[in-house]
């Protein structure tokens, strides 16, 4: 029993001697890692500066033509000609297809036929009552037999008509949905059409803008095609009433679009242009970290003949290009880092390398 304590005790005695020497090494290294100094980071720095920047209010639209639809039969028939080509341009009243017209047709001869027989009956008619040979009550008939004659003619001609399909405005047609010989009834679609200039864009903004839009007010827009391009839109429509689903105001702008580049459907980010303007200070977007603290940014300050970084948070709002406003956190002329902040820490020596001009980030 004496010889088992006896092994145990040597056996966490040499445990404790093991655990000893690990801790004095780990603190050896340590303090000679803190003795050491390491050369200074190197940052590239811009100055907090003021700005003056026009308001705008962003929402997310979607473009419509001026005049869009699907053209379709207005009457039943049997296609027998078509007249335009996927993807073309027509104008207005330019014919696209035409249907069977052949018992139609001979219909509208017979009714002519009877419109001119109707026709001299009358004539004979009103002779025969200058001659006073008929009742006014038979120069009536024959007056409205007259009429009902011409009436049915007309009426059979307005169907022939209609049977040929013309373009109702100006636009792009889109792909060709029938072909020859193919047999539609009322309402069957034949090809898109659509007019792209002018183009409009619709949007709605929360009901609390409503007094900071008007008719007439310009807005800024952009599409993912073009993402390097602004467009230039006026607000032409304001809905006279807010929507109950949403609270929102619905909000219709136009611009011209003479190259074609704005299709209908597209989604949109917009910015409505208020008259107001504010006072911002800015930096890069690069200038702003984020991490488990937030947002954050590195100043640099002064300690004794080092130079040093100080963190601190910040306060972002709006987002332009590659400019970002900061609320609060920072005061004009003070000095951040833009590039090279990922490697800092909170009181780090920097080295300055370059101070970026006013401009931005090159």
């Amino acid at each position: 029993m004496q010889k088992k304590i006896v092994l145990m005790f040597a056996v966490c005695s040499a445990v404790a001697m093991l655990v000893l020497l690990i801790w004095y090494k780990n603190h050896s290294e340590m303090t000679l890692l803190s003795q050491q100094s390491f050369p200074p980071a190197a940052v590239r720095v811009k100055m907090v500066t003021s700005d003056v920047w026009t308001q705008k209010i962003f929402a997310a639209g979607t473009v419509a033509a001026e005049h869009g639809i699907d053209v379709t039969a207005p009457l039943p028939g049997t296609v027998v000609s078509i007249d335009f080509k996927s993807g073309g341009s027509v104008i207005k009243g330019q014919p696209l297809l035409s249907l069977d017209i052949g018992v139609p047709e001979a219909e509208y001869k017979g009714l002519v036929a009877m419109s001119t027989l109707r026709e001299i009956q009358l004539e004979r008619a009103t002779k025969l009552f200058a001659d006073k040979q008929i009742s006014v009550s038979e120069l009536d008939s024959a007056v409205a037999e007259n009429n009902a004659a011409a009436a049915a003619a007309a009426a059979q001609k307005a169907y022939i008509d209609r049977k040929t399909v013309y373009a109702p405005f100006d636009g792009e047609l889109g792909i060709r949905l029938i072909d020859l010989g193919s047999y539609l009834t009322p309402g069957d679609p034949i090809v898109s059409l659509q007019m792209l200039d002018p183009i409009n864009i619709d949007y709605s903004l929360p009901e609390k803008h409503l007094q900071d839009v008007k008719v007439g007010q310009q807005l800024e827009l952009s599409v993912s095609a073009y993402p390097e391009r602004i467009f230039l839109a006026r607000i032409t429509t304001i809905e006279p009433n807010i929507d109950l689903d949403t609270r929102t105001l619905k909000i219709r702008a136009s611009l011209r679009n003479p190259q074609k580049l704005l299709k209908p459907g597209m989604f949109v980010e917009s910015w409505t242009i208020r008259k107001d303007k504010k006072t911002v200070l800015k930096l890069p977007r690069t200038a702003v970290t984020y991490s488990s603290f937030g947002e954050v940014v590195f100043v640099v300050t002064s300690k004794g003949d080092d130079t040093v970084v100080e963190r601190r948070s910040v306060t972002t709002g709006e987002i332009r290009g590659d400019e970002i406003e900061l609320v609060s956190g920072v005061a004009e002329k003070d000095v951040v880092v833009v590039i090279g902040q990922n490697k800092l820490r909170n009181g780090m020596k920097v080295m300055v390398t370059e101070t970026l001009s006013t401009s931005g980030v090159d």
